[in-house]
């Protein structure tokens, strides 16, 4: 930020009341901070890492996001143990898929927003004012998203106005798209879309939830090289986030294990995870 001048008294723009986004203000006096604003030079090309697969669905009283770990740079694997999960504050969290950099650094600018947003006015922003304040924000990446750079995530909280579960997703020109019951990004989403399709059902709890995303990250893992699956040998699992009206939260390893332990077992024999009058 702007460095402090002598005497020690901070720029006056500092100490003025302004918008209450964290965005605007820097945006307006130190731009080259914010993310969309290093444009690479013309016709330069960059090879990233880049986050693959999320998955999102609703269940009884709240909303469920959970996201693989790998990360790929072109055929290869950069990074196994990656975190693609993020809570933006205590009713909401975002998953990301693309340029990996790109894509946490602006996850962190949204977080310092809503926390922002929150002491100027005193109250937490309503969920689809965070849904458009995130849009805004990947519409000013559009001339990155142009040369490659590309970040799009997908959104979710509990609504306390509808006492409900809310997913959004996004494009790379900043339009935003509630969608309902479920939703995946990345280069998985595909086939954890149709695991999905087949699995979800209306009213389902918390853990019947976890059990369908972590089936759906299986099935994109098992036709997409990008998404990577559950790493049993090196007990790697998803990320998985749970937000209620109760606020958000992770659920930890030892309980996302049991459930993959299940799937294995389940599939054993049945690789494509075949319905039978037998099947749990």
């Amino acid at each position: 930020m702007t460095p402090v001048p002598d005497g020690g008294r901070l720029p006056a723009a500092y100490l003025r009341t302004g918008s209450s986004s964290f965005t605007d203000f820097v945006a307006e006096h130190e731009p080259s901070l914010i993310p969309s604003r290093r444009g690479l030079p013309p016709g330069a090309t960059i090879d990233a890492p880049h986050g693959t697969t999320i998955v999102t669905l609703t269940f009884d009283g709240g909303v469920l996001m959970a996201g693989d770990r790998r990360a790929t740079m072109g055929n290869i694997i950069a990074n196994r143990d990656m975190e693609k999960v993020f809570a933006t504050d205590e009713f909401s969290v975002v998953g990301i898929a693309g340029t990996a950099g790109l894509a946490i650094e602006l996850v962190r600018l949204f977080q310092v927003e809503l926390e922002h947003y929150e002491k100027i006015e005193g109250t937490l922003m309503s969920l689809e004012g965070k849904a458009n304040r995130l849009a805004s924000m990947i519409r000013g990446n559009l001339g990155m998203a142009m040369q490659g750079l590309s970040v799009v995530p997908v959104f979710a909280g509990y609504d306390h106005q509808s006492s409900l579960g809310r997913i959004f997703s996004y494009d790379v020109t900043g339009g935003c798209y509630e969608e309902h019951d479920h939703h995946s990004v990345g280069s998985g989403s595909l086939f954890a879309r149709g695991a999905m399709k087949k699995l979800y059902r209306p009213g389902m709890g918390p853990d019947e939830a976890l059990r369908v995303a972590v089936e759906a990250l299986w099935d994109a893992a098992d036709d997409d090289s990008a998404t990577g699956g559950p790493d049993v040998g090196r007990r790697i699992w998803p990320t998985v986030a749970l937000v209620t009206a109760e606020g958000a939260r992770f659920v930890a390893d030892d309980a996302v294990a049991p459930v993959v332990d299940a799937i294995i077992e389940h599939r054993r024999g049945n690789a494509g995870g075949r319905r039978d009058g037998s099947a749990s």
